[in-house]
């Protein structure tokens, strides 16, 4: 299960060799600012051919675009909202500017689609008597399908702690592994995750990293692969319940979990957020994060935007007057079947 990992901290010590290429020194000014942020995305930022695709997207387009709404006299009110509106034209989830005020952000790719996910309805499932292992919520359903609620990545799941749950849900028919509205955290979580999945060293996925400033200049392509875990692992049917909120690395654990033959996702198609994050500074001191490092999955295809459930279910109203959510149900009857 190392083998996602050991890439991953290749990759952290190779990015700043390529941010250490020589950039043109910015002043402090509006217009500093303004060209720093846009040459840092121009060199670093790992999508832009892909995007181009997809959307047409034109990097020197939208510098001219915002160019002109940028001049020395401005407040950085006025210029943090500037700056916000043309890191939104990439579209990605993972690119935003800090500053001591306010926090940039592009949530579309979750605020624009239903939200298939109720955790009114989620309590319901659970009830009042579930066990927790750190991040995990856990219990056995009446029809004895095993029910796992996994709400983020980023509080770390213990060895110990995926021993106890998967033990106490040994004698179960199947399971359930509820990651919608999971927005992601560390990678090392979600393989550890996926790792109790698997029972035979299993390609799911490639990653690159940046080699130059061009927005063609990448690595070639490098096998992730996920490896079985040799703690206690899981046999049987599982199904993974997703959404438009699952992102970055739960968009990960989606991603990986779909390669393996016992497993079948259900609900919605998931956010995306497939690029390694990195940060960098402008003359000012905010900081913005991009992604830097392309992840695809086995078939060498971009998950950037997210991927297709194999069942799409959505919430009804019908079901929701009943207090039954139709994905958990929808998994549920493909467990017990």
């Amino acid at each position: 299960m190392r083998k996602i990992i050991d890439y991953l901290i290749i990759l952290v010590l190779l990015v700043p060799l390529v941010s250490c290429v020589d950039t043109e020194e910015r002043n402090d000014t509006p217009t500093g600012n303004f060209e720093a942020l846009w040459q840092i995305l121009d060199e670093r930022y790992c999508f832009f051919d892909y995007k181009q695709k997809e959307y047409g997207l034109d990097w020197n387009n939208v510098y001219a675009k915002y160019k002109v709404r940028v001049n020395d006299n401005m407040t950085t009110v006025q210029l943090f909202e500037v700056l916000c509106d043309m890191l939104a034209e990439l579209r990605d989830g993972h690119v935003n500017l800090s500053s001591s005020m306010d926090y940039g952000r592009y949530w579309k790719w979750q605020e624009d689609y239903p939200n298939n996910f109720s955790d009114t309805l989620s309590r319901h499932y659970l009830g009042t008597d579930y066990k927790i292992a750190s991040a995990l919520r856990y219990r056995v359903l009446d029809d004895n399908i095993g029910y796992i609620r996994c709400a983020s990545f980023e509080t770390p799941i213990g060895e110990g702690n995926l021993d106890e749950v998967l033990s106490y849900l040994l004698l179960c028919r199947g399971l359930i592994i509820d990651i919608r509205s999971n927005g992601g955290g560390d990678l090392t979580t979600a393989e550890r995750l996926a790792g109790r999945f698997v029972h035979e060293k299993t390609l799911v996925g490639y990653m690159q990293h940046k080699t130059g400033t061009g927005h063609s200049d990448f690595s070639e392509l490098k096998e992730m692969y996920l490896e079985p875990s040799s703690n206690v692992r899981w046999h049987k049917k599982v199904c993974v319940l997703t959404n438009r909120s699952v992102y970055s690395a739960a968009n990960a654990f989606a991603v990986w979990m779909h390669c393996l033959p016992n497993v079948t996702l259900v609900g919605d198609h998931t956010g995306g957020g497939s690029g390694m994050p990195m940060n960098n500074s402008l003359p000012n001191g905010w900081t913005v994060r991009f992604s830097a490092c392309p992840m695809y999955d086995a078939n060498k295809q971009q998950t950037e935007f997210g991927i297709d459930p194999d069942i799409a279910v959505a919430l009804t109203e019908t079901m929701q007057s009943q207090d039954k959510d139709d994905i958990i149900e929808t998994a549920r009857q493909l467990l017990v079947k």
